[in-house]
């Protein structure tokens, strides 16, 4: 049961379906759905806790209880506490650097779905529909805002960090540079 919280956590507002569980935590799906099913009675009849476990389609999602709505209400309603998720930030990076660019580009990119990340970026208007793809399904194109600017404290795009040069063996260090980078001028910015 606890394997199963950790990786919803983990995920975020991503979610995972119960194949994806059981794949990863190299269990039965039933023993899965046994977990799923203990874990949203448990925090069914813990008033003490928050959180709660939401079934969307297929996808499990660890989420906060629907009656704490007004206390996170406040929490997005106050810019200066509200901190972008991991996921955002990723998104946010890929947009930056390669706008104007579709879901299904940044979703190629980041190897996971993105669409609740670009709905959190576009409610706070760090990025906007700046088009449509050419081709079958006109995708939506995505690009900055110049409230993106503002929040990271730039005046133009080219301020942005250079990406590191030249071919690096390990894929997921050439992301964790293009990430760290990233934070570190969020963090510097927003201090």
């Amino acid at each position: 049961m606890s394997r199963i919280e950790a990786l919803l956590f983990v995920v975020g507002d991503e979610g995972l379906t119960v194949k994806q569980l059981a794949d990863l935590l190299d269990v039965g799906e039933v023993d899965i759905e046994a977990g799923l099913s203990e874990l949203k009675t448990h925090y069914e009849n813990n008033a003490a806790s928050g959180l709660t476990i939401k079934q969307l389609a297929d996808t499990y999602l660890l989420t906060t209880k629907p009656e704490l709505a007004n206390t996170i209400k406040k929490l997005v309603e106050n810019p200066n506490s509200s901190v972008l998720s991991t996921a955002s930030l990723e998104v946010l990076a890929i947009i930056a650097y390669k706008q104007p660019i579709t879901r299904a580009e940044i979703e190629d990119l980041r190897g996971v779905k993105s669409e609740r990340p670009i709905q959190t970026l576009i409610s706070r208007g760090l990025i906007r529909e700046v088009g449509r793809a050419e081709g079958t399904g006109r995708a939506i194109l995505y690009g900055t805002t110049k409230e993106f600017l503002n929040y990271f404290g730039i005046s133009e795009l080219s301020e942005l960090p250079p990406l590191p040069e030249g071919n690096m063996e390990d894929e997921n260090e050439h992301t964790d540079l293009f990430m760290t980078k990233f934070q570190e001028v969020f963090q510097n910015e927003n201090q």
